[in-house]
């Protein structure tokens, strides 16, 4: 992911060679051969997928209402524990009183190799601070009790949720702290066979990612396999605010609307009002918001206020009208 290349067919086989997670989570072993899991799998794509779990139902009642009001679902994302817990479940609910539909939640991870500078600058600051994979989930839960109406979807890495096993310790804590769904940064589908298992078995939804180097066939494939909502990466390389999008995501989002049986959320790169304009117009179900919303914190951040008044912006961009 680091390089921008297909976040997919790439495959991202450095999951064994992963560094433990702060918490002493082992390395994870490799997953075998899923692929093979995925042809031989009775009923094929029946027997697959998260799409049909609770929290992916949570997820689709948020795009759905957003939808009923004429725009698309604005999802903001917030670093658990940056710049400390207490900062960030204040963060959290500004997201949300400012205009959140759903809320990503990002677990702070040693080595965050879909982030850029922003998201590394804040990740490194919250694990200095003591950010633990405990700690998240415990904000995770805060987050859920005070605003239950807002689906909650961590994001994290495969070295945090499945670690050396088959992830459902991990999952089951989150879905039993509120969370409705799970991003894995670097799980494909092809290795995502077995926590899709354990995912399904707790109600959690999997959020798979495609990339503008997706290929037409790896792109259904990934969208038929996502839960809740397809997350569409708006350019090639690592998260970070831009001053512009590519022109060709327009045909990215269109492209992804038609292969989709779930919602199209675009992140990567969208930091301002005319962003998320755009990417409506281009038919996009939601926009992701991340880095800009960091820096919008300030240096040190704390600048809820300003966090906020740019949640509230975003919301505005994202009528239809």
């Amino acid at each position: 992911m680091t390089s921008g290349a297909d976040l997919h067919s790439q495959a991202i086989s450095a999951h064994g060679a992963a560094a433990p997670t702060p918490t002493g989570t082992a390395a994870p072993t490799p997953p075998g051969s899923e692929s093979s899991a995925v042809s031989s799998a009775a009923g094929g794509a029946a027997t697959l997928g998260t799409n049909a779990t609770a929290g992916a139902r949570r997820i689709a009642a948020a795009f759905g209402r957003a939808a009923a009001d004429g725009r698309a679902a604005l999802i903001p994302y917030v670093v658990a524990g940056y710049p400390d817990r207490e900062t960030s479940l204040e963060v959290a609910m500004a997201a949300v009183d400012a205009g959140a539909d759903l809320l990503e939640v990002g677990l702070p991870y040693s080595d965050p190799m879909a982030d850029g500078a922003t998201l590394q600058r804040a990740t490194h600051a919250a694990l200095l601070a003591g950010a633990t994979l405990d700690g998240s989930v415990e904000l995770v839960r805060s987050i859920a009790a005070a605003r239950p109406g807002t689906p909650l979807v961590p994001m994290c890495y495969a070295n945090q949720i499945i670690g050396g096993g088959d992830g459902l310790a991990v999952a089951t804590r989150l879905a039993e702290a509120g969370a409705s769904g799970v991003i894995v940064a670097d799980l494909t589908p092809d290795e995502g066979v077995r926590f899709e298992s354990v995912a399904r078995e707790v109600g959690l939804a999997v959020v798979y990612l495609i990339a503008p180097t997706s290929t037409p066939a790896r792109r259904r494939e990934v969208a038929a396999r996502s839960g809740g909502f397809l997350y569409c990466v708006s350019l090639v390389g690592v998260t970070g605010a831009r001053t512009s999008l590519p022109p060709s995501v327009k045909g990215l989002v269109a492209a992804a609307k038609t292969d989709s049986p779930v919602p199209v959320a675009v992140g990567f790169g969208v930091s301002k009002p005319a962003h998320v304009q755009m990417l409506v117009q281009a038919g996009a179900d939601g926009v992701i918001v991340a880095s800009a919303l960091v820096d919008a914190l300030g240096p040190d951040g704390r600048d809820v206020a300003a966090l906020a008044s740019l949640v509230s912006e975003l919301r505005a961009a994202t009528g239809r009208g």
